[in-house]
């Protein structure tokens, strides 16, 4: 089935489909299922080669959706009685952070058109109508291209023979697995694990529930359409696979694995950020640049070391204290003399200015096993000095 508003989507499809097949054709049999496979395979690397900018954009929509998990948590735990409420405070979090939980699904609907347009260019071909570009020899050629037995218009559910239901059964399959592998990669190497969110179940589901509507909806894709979507899911995987190895969402598995490889390269700052070499990080850095690393790693681990503190001065009571578990034998000096200074009696009159030295020098000269706090105070003679005898 064809729509009439696709009609320049069903000839662009076309035309990329024949500039390639004619290409194939120096190579393989122009009636062969190879030229023709081949040429729908191609289209996809350029749909998706066109599709980058858009492949960036997910990205950067995913890692805001991980930055804003703790966040997201939060409000699920504060309105968990309130779904409503819940579900508002949500969307005004996906609008400040300028993303949302269907990012992920970008690619898969931007080539929605053109897997429309392949299934309609097929199902005409099939049916030995001219489509697109796709007239005459091209019309004819197609229509008697195989791939391993199977005709590139036949599906699961319309061909009798058996051995067009194993290869199409078999595509599905691997259409289906690879699919699944794809999230699934995602999941356990680029996403942080420590934060449940909303988020998380929703990638969660849709790891499951992708490759279970594929699978059933591929009963009736021709063969040629799932040339097509296995191509795009192995071009998936490849490059998400980059994407994971060389920028990993922080926080992830992938992203401890980086830092390590990047560590033993010295190519890793103190502050945990990247050494980058010429051409955007695929030539390794420089000499200089390692070198100027490890001197930083050497100033903080030096700068981090347990420096040498000082001793605090003690009080009255804990000078006691210590006092008491000397040995005998070894009088602290120290302490019994600014002791002594401590325990001067202040209502000395200006005449007796040499009462406090002495005190501390009898203070000084008493044995270590005499208590402290004991000692006697010389007695005063009313302030008045002893008459020299004449």
């Amino acid at each position: 089935m064809t729509f009439s508003f696709l009609n320049p989507l069903y000839t662009a499809v076309s035309w990329i489909i024949v500039q390639f097949h004619s290409l194939y054709s120096h190579i393989f049999n122009p009636d062969g299922g190879w030229a023709w496979g081949l040429a729908i395979a191609s289209m996809v690397v350029v749909i998706r080669i066109c599709l980058i900018p858009l492949f960036v954009k997910q990205i950067k929509a995913t890692r805001a959706m991980q930055a804003i998990q703790p966040k997201m948590k939060a409000i699920q735990e504060r309105y968990k009685n309130d779904r409503q409420r819940q579900s508002e405070e949500m969307m005004k979090l996906y609008k400040e952070a300028g993303t949302n939980p269907f990012s992920s699904c970008l690619p898969i609907i931007v080539q929605a058109p053109f897997f429309t347009a392949l299934y309609g260019v097929l199902a005409k071909v099939a049916k030995g109508q001219d489509i697109g570009v796709i007239h005459g020899d091209l019309l004819v050629s197609a229509g008697k291209a195989h791939i391993f037995g199977a005709p590139l218009s036949a599906t699961f559910v319309g061909s009798p023979e058996t051995s067009v239901k194993i290869v199409t059964a078999v595509m599905i399959i691997l259409m289906s697995l690879s699919q699944f592998v794809t999230q699934r990669q995602l999941m356990t190497k680029n996403v942080d694990l420590s934060v449940k969110t909303p988020f998380m179940q929703q990638q969660k589901m849709l790891m499951y529930v992708f490759p279970i509507m594929f699978a059933v909806m591929g009963i009736n894709f021709p063969v040629g359409v799932l040339v097509y979507w296995l191509t795009t899911n192995v071009w998936s995987m490849g490059q998400q696979l980059v994407v994971i190895h060389n920028n990993p969402t922080p926080g992830s598995k992938a992203f401890e694995e980086r830092q390590a490889r990047l560590k033993k390269a010295g190519r890793l700052r103190p502050d945990g950020t990247e050494i980058k070499g010429a051409l955007w990080g695929m030539l390794p850095p420089s000499k200089a640049a390692v070198s100027e690393a490890a001197s930083a790693a050497a100033v903080v681990e030096e700068s981090v070391q347990v420096r040498r503190q000082q001793p605090r001065r003690q009080s009255k009571a804990q000078r006691q204290q210590a006092g008491v578990g000397q040995p005998t034998g070894e009088p602290d000096k120290n302490s019994q003399a600014e002791e002594a200074a401590d325990t001067a009696p202040s209502d000395s009159v200006p005449s007796d200015s040499g009462a406090k030295p002495a005190a501390a020098k009898q203070a000084a000269a008493k044995p270590a096993g005499t208590k402290q706090g004991t000692r006697q105070q010389p007695k005063r003679g009313g302030g008045q000095r002893p008459k020299k005898k004449s």
